[in-house]
């Protein structure tokens, strides 16, 4: 004989065995096409596993329903009561969903309708600028979007007999063709809860691009709802039900009918390779990476330990007096922000990059990347904008040594030494590194035609980029939409001068850099810099580590998490490496300036 709700007993099962996959589940591998050479995690920037948005709601929902229903059982008075209404066939169909999905990046995300509401973000005082439409699993990477429906057959049946109370007059009933028993009758105004549902999370997803370009495709899991049968009685069949579910198709929304079998998710042992990430064979250069490679830090001989490295730079005897007087100088000045402090924390830093070097090399792992992928090094090439190498130069003028600024001229093919010289610009580069001559085939270091790739100027270049790249791309054209640029570099000219690339100002001060209206983290230069390497295809080679979290940070708003997972290459490729769009390296800052030892080795 049959226990009194056997049902309820079998959901109960299942929200057990759902509530033990939620504890021990961990979403795929949030991998970014990145390399870090810095051998250290950066928040935003990591590469292990992220915690998936939304698996702890879930999570909390399905054991607090699992009490429930466990509570109802356990109760001998339920025998003669009512079965409980509960949530579990919903649960166990998105436990099932989150399973299957390939590339999950969230679950339970709403979405807003309006065109002008950001994505995932609520309108403001609660006015009404847009209506929220709940995604049970975000798919995919963020371009496809999957909602559960448990609704009945008898519910729906519910709503077309309240349908017809409205189009059917009372005569038409009385000549005894009642309308469920009529299986060519769709009413003309024929709609439903399911039909109201898939127009919104269709004008929903055309509101709210993956990427800002495309649109995610729509899946309506229909869970209880079966067109072969009409009532709880099976005993009629009604055409609507099926005509709903050919409705939704032809919206173009994919229509899943019925249960999930099973809940146990088959492991692809393929997944579990491990993947690696390989430098393009051309190299974008950002600002902070061009000040690497001409740093002394980079090519003066090694310090022989951590003691040598820090009596490097101990601040000169002249240097500690006037920054004395300077301290005291401005002592009284409420503007002021210096404190003699501050030379020593600058010298721990340089120390610090030194005995980076020690470990290993920035050219030295630079030298052995790049070897992995081209063992010759002739088809390396380097490039950069024309903003980063403006930058760089004005920099170079005020604060390098004369060695730092010898390799500067020698790079970016400037005049910007004052001394004359026999040696060849090609050799100046490597005169006093330790490195031998053309270590690295950084020379001549090509600039891009104009500050940001347009159709035009990308035409000449064989563009390929990733979806992260594309996606990395897109974030960066948002934020430089809303920069004023001609402003930009009227800025960071002298007055009455053009924007050359060895001026400084009147003051004799770097002119500041542009940060942008969307991030006061991010200037201008390094989101330009990144943009053309991500347009490209190429590896951007950069040491700002924060502007890198930033930019992820915005992707990540601005595609709900979808273009922060790696894609891996298809089944059938034979290798697991991969183009990495970003490469993060240890600062090395102009240090020249700052030996004690004058830089006498």
């Amino acid at each position: 004989m049959a226990r009194p709700h056997e049902e309820l007993y079998e959901l109960c099962d299942c929200l057990r065995s759902v509530s033990i996959g939620l504890d021990s589940y961990e979403p795929e591998s949030q991998l970014l096409p990145m390399i870090d050479s810095s051998g250290e995690e950066i928040g935003e920037v990591k590469t292990q596993r992220e915690v998936l948005p939304g698996l702890r709601f879930l999570r909390e929902e399905v054991k607090r329903d699992l009490q429930v229903l466990q509570k109802f059982l356990d109760d001998p008075e339920s025998k003669s009561l009512p079965p409980l209404s509960t949530n579990a066939p919903y649960l166990v169909a998105v436990w099932q969903e989150l399973l299957q999905a390939c590339g999950a990046v969230a679950i339970y995300r709403t979405f807003y309708t309006a065109a002008h509401c950001q994505a995932s973000r609520k309108p403001k005082n609660g006015s009404a600028k847009g209506h929220g439409v709940k995604v049970d699993v975000v798919a995919d990477n963020g371009r496809r979007w999957i909602r559960v429906n448990t609704i009945k057959n008898s519910r729906i049946l519910m709503e077309f007999r309240e349908l017809d109370s409205y189009l059917i007059s009372s005569d038409d009933d009385d000549d005894g063709h009642s309308p469920l028993k009529n299986e060519n009758f769709i009413p003309q105004e024929f709609d439903n809860s399911v039909l109201r549902m898939g127009r919104e999370l269709l004008e929903a997803a055309r509101a709210n691009p993956h990427c800002s370009t495309e649109i995610p495709s729509v899946t309506m899991r229909l869970t209880r709802l079966d067109p072969s049968l009409s009532d709880i009685n099976h005993e009629t069949s009604d055409p609507r039900i099926a005509h709903t579910i050919d409705c939704l198709k032809r919206m173009g929304i994919d229509v899943q009918v019925g249960e999930r079998q099973g809940i146990v998710k088959e492991i692809d042992n393929n997944s579990a390779q491990p993947i690696i990430f390989e430098p393009t064979t051309h190299i974008n250069l950002d600002l902070s990476a061009l000040i690497a490679l001409i740093s002394d830090t980079t090519h003066s001989h090694l310090p022989r330990d951590a003691e040598d490295a820090n009596k490097r730079f101990i601040p000169p005897q002249r240097y500690v007096e006037w920054k004395k007087q300077r301290v005291q100088m401005l002592s009284d000045s409420p503007d002021t922000t210096s404190t003699w402090e501050d030379s020593g924390i600058h010298s721990r830093v340089l120390a610090d990059q030194a005995q980076q070097e020690m470990k290993k090399g920035l050219l030295q792992d630079i030298h052995d990347r790049l070897r992995s992928i081209s063992p010759t090094l002739k088809n390396i090439q380097f490039w950069t904008t024309q903003e980063a190498r403006q930058r760089c130069l004005q920099i170079v003028v005020k604060i390098a040594g004369t060695r730092e600024r010898q390799r500067a001229e020698a790079l970016l093919s400037c005049s910007i030494c004052s001394q004359t010289t026999i040696i060849p610009t090609h050799d100046q580069f490597w005169v006093h590194s330790r490195y031998p001559s053309d270590f690295i085939p950084l020379m001549p270091i090509r600039l891009y035609p104009s500050s940001e790739p347009d159709p035009t100027s990308i035409e000449p270049f064989q563009a390929h980029p990733s979806p992260f790249m594309t996606s990395l791309a897109s974030t960066c054209r948002n934020i430089l939409s809303q920069e004023d640029i001609s402003r930009i570099r009227e800025s960071q000219s002298p007055p009455g001068h053009s924007a050359a690339p060895d001026l400084i100002n009147d003051e004799g001060d770097i002119p500041p850099a542009a940060v942008t209206l969307t991030n006061p983290k991010l200037t201008v230069h390094t989101v330009q810099s990144m943009l053309w390497g991500a347009a490209l295809g190429w590896t951007t080679l950069t040491t700002n580590r924060s502007s890198v979290k930033v930019l992820l940070k915005e992707m990540k708003r601005s595609t709900g998490g979808g273009a922060l997972t790696y894609e891996p290459p298809d089944r059938d490729e034979n290798i697991r490496a991969s183009r990495a769009a970003i490469w993060i390296m240890k600062p090395r800052s102009l240090a020249e300036g700052s030996r004690s030892d004058c830089c006498s080795e």
